[in-house]
């Protein structure tokens, strides 16, 4: 797993979201930096919590022009249930082939309870409207993912 790092630059993407849209990195990153963030599975107590935090503080990303992008491999019905059952108001997309985490180093080998398997790791990144990575967050708990969200853009 080779993880991107402050400053590289971030894959350009387009990939469906829980409506069926195609939502482009590009596009996005016109109206300001983007919050990446790479999730493992929609519907899972962590994953939800995550989320959660994200919804509930989406005024004052607003406030910063920061646009919420989370990506899992969930199809896009998985994540359209997901994001109504929790009232998410940002994007969701289908990474089902994982090649978006393959080229953010996010896909790799993970253990739980004895299984190794492959899957997401649980980052986030901050990309600048540049398209370069501006802050790599990999050190939080899920219920204060959003916090640390915040005080990462207030530097």
């Amino acid at each position: 797993m080779n993880t991107l790092q402050v400053g590289d630059n971030a894959p350009q993407f387009s990939l469906n979201n829980q409506a069926g849209e195609t939502i482009s990195l590009k596009d996005v990153l016109t109206k300001g930096p983007v919050l990446v963030y790479f999730y493992p599975k929609a519907s899972t107590p962590g994953c939800t919590v995550q989320a959660q935090g994200l919804r509930d503080i989406k005024a004052q990303l607003d406030g910063l022009n920061v646009t919420v992008l989370g990506i899992s491999p969930d199809p896009v019905a998985k994540l359209a249930k997901f994001s109504d059952k929790q009232q998410l108001n940002f994007a969701l997309l289908s990474d089902e082939d994982h090649a978006v985490a393959d080229g953010f180093g996010v896909w790799g080998q993970k253990q739980f309870m004895g299984k190794i398997y492959d899957g997401i790791h649980r980052l986030s990144f901050v990309v600048g409207t540049n398209g370069k990575v501006s802050h790599v967050l990999n050190k939080f708990k899920t219920k204060d993912h959003h916090e640390v969200v915040l005080a990462t853009l207030a530097d």
